[in-house]
């Protein structure tokens, strides 16, 4: 088993190291002009300095946590949190980097036609893709060599959703404050367009996009990939090894790893070797992607997609025949990676059909606009809420052909859970190449920024409009990856809980029975959770962006010179007022995130406890998706106004106030909540052992 025991450290070092040589490819494209560098050294310190201060806030309350969870659950737990956490930062800072570093080149490359500025752009996301999600792998392999035991490493999960909820949710503060002060001062009544020097908030917006589409993107994929791999470890490490072997043969015992020396359950090992895969097949997908002439940017895109998924279902074959042999059980358990990597582009295709401007949903939201604010306004929320249907069918087909087949073979309800996280776990192994292809985005929008911002001229802002338009539709496609990847990681540790709650508390019969009080009490709680988060991240960015409205309004007032080109904008101002107003409003949503689970399990133990988890998965899984897909339909639906050639018109200064009500939908609640699902259930796992229900009902 020696290829198996370093396959998964292989395969992520590959990963980085390809990834290490795109960035370089991508520092040596030509930067642009003085002019160019200077917009994007002022993007760089300002994103720069917004991470400096979280991270002086977040640093001091992850050393507390860490000891807390070393107390309460164990040292290695702690030790695993801070693994977790640290890397989820470096992820983020990773991200913002060379998204930065892209950009200014993309921008550049616009001259030379839109292959090269396309190749750019998605070469610097491809360099976060294949970064991130291999430095998830080969963290929870490493440290699961030297605890060999899920349990006792489920902190990782903690610190990588902490941080990930942090930079997610300021970031998402960040960048939705700087875009409404911009787009409101400087479009609607200043009559601008959003990247225009003139504008006090510009740099404040390009800033947010990095902090908050590239940092926060990175940490969100990076702690969805460790999330679901050890909810699949938990679940493995539940089944008794040899359990299996009347079904499977002796592949299925337990097995010595020659490198590490340490005796494992292959149900453990598993999801690792999926995880490879996945790496092994986004390398080879994201290497597709050429300087070609292109028409359409969605079309190579696509491409590499349909390669890394066809790849990675041959490794999964050879990879589960070859370490657990041919059996029926290997069989079953291939089978079930095939739906996980299915899932993927049915996910794909319902949320581009809901929000890429080709198709009648945002065609509908566009039509709307010539009955006034109101009619835009609702068609796009009922958009949001029709697309959750097709998106609850494609998670339920999955939860139940990845079940029964499992099930179906063992007939052990356990193995058929097990089926569902390996589903999940197959999924996230794209993570690479969907976070590639999800990366480009903010790095084009920037691109477009700096564009307008040094006047290259209307064929080059057409080109990153066009990639833009591609990066819009694709960032909706990786939140709705992420949250589908959250209610599926989620529901496999939920049984996982479960399982750990029985076992630490041996003397007590929990049967999460909807007869029980306390289960219903947890619902409520659990589903009341999503809304009171994204209640207080949209408030948090409408007194942001009051802020920076009231700042760039000032400053056009005082320094009238800034219309005529003879003053220059103070950007600083702005991107420190956008800075301190999404550090101070984060912190609710996240002290009730972490209190929640710990709070009802003391007072009514592990069935409060589920309940809460199960009621956060059924009520943040479809207001997320809804959320994230409102926001993306009416960002399309004024961008589809514009290249119809109806700028300055009623109906695209209609389409506009829609776009601003759908930022803090797409960019800040919505992906907050798969990250949020997530972090309830970690810290439920690992705080099990504190659950001694003090209230007797």
């Amino acid at each position: 088993m020696v290829f198996e025991d370093m396959l998964p450290i292989g395969a992520s070092l590959a990963s980085m190291g390809v990834a290490a040589g795109v960035a370089a490819w991508v520092g040596r494209q030509q930067s642009g002009t003085e002019g160019m560098m200077k917009i994007s050294s002022a993007v760089r310190t300002g994103a720069m300095a917004f991470l400096r201060r979280e991270f002086k806030i977040v640093i001091p309350v992850a050393i507390a946590l860490a000891i807390i969870i070393g107390f309460a659950s164990s040292f290695s737990n702690g030790v695993a949190f801070a693994v977790g956490a640290s890397l989820s930062g470096i992820a983020g800072l990773i991200s913002l980097r060379i998204t930065v570093k892209a950009a200014v080149r993309a921008a550049q490359a616009t001259s030379k036609g839109l292959g090269p500025a396309f190749a750019t752009a998605f070469r610097g996301g491809a360099t976060v893709g294949l970064s991130v999600p291999a430095m998830a792998l080969i963290a929870i392999t490493a440290l699961y060599f030297v605890y060999p035991d899920p349990l006792m490493i489920a902190g990782v999960g903690i610190g990588a959703s902490l941080i990930a909820l942090f930079i997610r949710a300021g970031g998402g503060i960040f960048t939705k404050a700087a875009d409404l002060g911009a787009d409101l001062v400087g479009k609607v009544e200043a009559g601008i367009p959003e990247d225009d020097p003139r504008n006090p908030a510009t740099i404040a917006d390009n800033v947010g996009d990095n902090v908050g589409d590239a940092a926060g993107m990175g940490s969100d994929v990076y702690e969805s990939y460790i999330v679901t791999i050890l909810a699949a470890m938990l679940l493995g490490a539940l089944i008794a090894p040899g359990s299996l072997e009347a079904i499977g043969g002796d592949r299925f015992g337990p097995a010595l790893l020659p490198i590490v020396g340490i005796e494992v359950n292959p149900m453990v090992l598993y999801p690792m070797l999926i995880g490879a895969s996945g790496l092994i097949a986004s390398i080879i997908g994201a290497m597709t992607i050429t300087s070609r002439k292109i028409s359409d940017p969605m079309n190579p895109l696509n491409i590499a997609f349909i390669v890394s998924a066809a790849i990675a279902i041959g490794l999964n074959f050879l990879f589960t025949t070859s370490f657990l042999g041919y059996n029926i059980l290997s069989y079953s358990l291939f089978a079930t990676t095939v739906v996980g990597v299915i899932l993927v582009p049915v996910i794909q295709r319902i949320t581009d059909y809901f929000t890429n401007s080709k198709y009648k949903p945002v065609q509908e939201i566009a039509d709307s606009t010539k009955w006034g604010y109101a009619a835009n306004t609702l068609t796009g929320i009922v958009v949001g809420m029709r697309s959750t249907g097709p998106f609850m069918l494609a998670i339920v087909i999955v939860l139940g052909v990845s079940y029964g087949i499992t099930y179906g073979v063992t007939q052990d309800p356990l193995m058929g859970i097990y089926g569902t996280a390996m589903a999940a776990m197959a999924m996230l192994s794209l993570a690479g190449i969907v976070l590639c292809i999800d990366a480009f985005g903010p790095i084009s929008d920037n691109a477009g920024g700096i564009v307008e911002m040094t006047g290259m001229g209307e064929e080059n802002r057409t080109i990153t409009d066009k990639i833009d338009a591609a990066g819009n539709t694709t960032k909706a496609i990786t939140k709705g990856f992420a949250i589908a990847s959250a209610g599926l990681a989620a529901l496999a540790i939920i049984q996982a809980f479960q399982l750990e709650a029985d076992r630490i508390f041996p003397a007590m019969m929990f049967e999460y029975s909807l007869s029980d009080v306390r289960l219903i009490i947890g619902l409520l709680v659990g589903g009341l959770i999503p809304f009171f988060v994204t209640s207080q991240l949209i408030a948090g960015v409408s007194r942001s962006a009051s802020k920076m409205v009231d700042e760039v309004r000032r400053q056009f007032k005082e320094k009238p010179g800034i219309m005529a080109g003879t003053e220059t904008p103070d950007y600083a101002k702005c991107v420190d007022i956008a800075t301190t107003a999404s550090l101070r409003e984060l912190w609710k949503p996240a002290l009730v995130t972490i209190a929640a689970p710990i709070v009802i399990g003391v007072l009514l133990g592990p069935t409060a406890v589920a309940g809460v988890l199960m009621g956060a998965v059924v009520s943040g899984l479809f207001l997320a998706y809804h959320l994230a897909n409102s926001g993306g339909a009416w960002d399309n639906a004024k961008k589809y106004i514009e290249m119809q050639g109806k700028k300055k018109t009623e109906a695209h200064a209609i389409a506009v106030v829609g776009d601003l009500i759908g930022d803090p939908y797409k960019d800040t609640a919505g992906p907050a909540l798969n990250t949020v699902i997530k972090l309830l259930n970690t810290i439920a796992i690992v705080f099990v052992p504190v659950f001694i229900a003090i209230l007797p009902l």
